[in-house]
């Protein structure tokens, strides 16, 4: 199996949901040994901001590009062939602000391209993707799951599904900022959501994935 994890919090390693995210993680790697890990820490390494510049690089015919041109296309290259690669792709997602936070956007505009990640027919767009599983650790200080407050949720849904990942599970880690028990509780509901996903992911090795989680 090959895992792309995607930790867009803004504190890095201590973030909520990249601690929840490492956690599953650890407990797939623990259950299946050879599976393989690419990791996008976007607080750490930033991707660029979509700009004009960038975007005239991704529609300009590779015949007619500048070197600066070929150099942010094979920029973009690697992300998507990090996506492309990935069997399971793992999101550590906190809520900014009623949003995704804008370093994760700005992945999203490099790996969403035409021609690569999805591309437009007659029919409508297809996704180029189809056959990964998705598992999105969001967290939140409020409580906003199922309210319109959520606009996470959907946005992510549909973002993927356009490049044809349709299997997307959410875990939910909400009230981290209301009282210190809403977090606690929250949290192990969360944790306890993760153990029975990595499970689900590696079915046969469900005792290797109990000791991971327990250790």
């Amino acid at each position: 199996m090959n895992i792309l994890q995607i930790n867009a919090s803004i504190q890095s390693a201590n973030g909520q949901s990249t601690r929840l995210a490492d956690a599953f993680v650890d407990s797939v790697r623990a259950a299946q040994p050879d599976t393989k890990l690419v990791v996008r820490d976007l607080a750490r390494n930033a991707v660029p901001h979509l700009d004009g510049e960038r975007f005239g690089a991704f529609i300009t015919k590779p015949e007619a590009r500048t070197a600066e041109q070929r150099a942010v296309v094979a920029y973009s290259d690697v992300l998507i062939n990090e996506l492309r690669a990935a069997d399971l792709v793992v999101i550590g997602l906190p809520l900014y602000n009623f949003g995704v936070p804008s370093q994760l956007k700005a992945w999203i505009d490099h790996v969403a391209r035409a021609g690569e990640t999805f591309r437009y027919t007659e029919k409508g767009p297809v996704g180029l993707l189809a056959g990964k599983r998705a598992v999105i650790f969001a967290t939140r200080g409020g409580l906003h799951a199922g309210t319109p407050t959520d606009t996470q949720t959907g946005y992510i849904k549909t973002l993927l599904g356009f490049m044809g990942i349709t299997d997307v599970d959410f875990v939910y880690a909400e009230g981290l900022a209301i009282s210190e028990a809403s977090k606690q509780e929250s949290l192990d509901s969360a944790y306890t959501a993760a153990h029975r996903l990595a499970g689900a992911v590696a079915p046969a090795s469900k005792a290797r994935v109990a000791d991971a989680f327990a250790v």
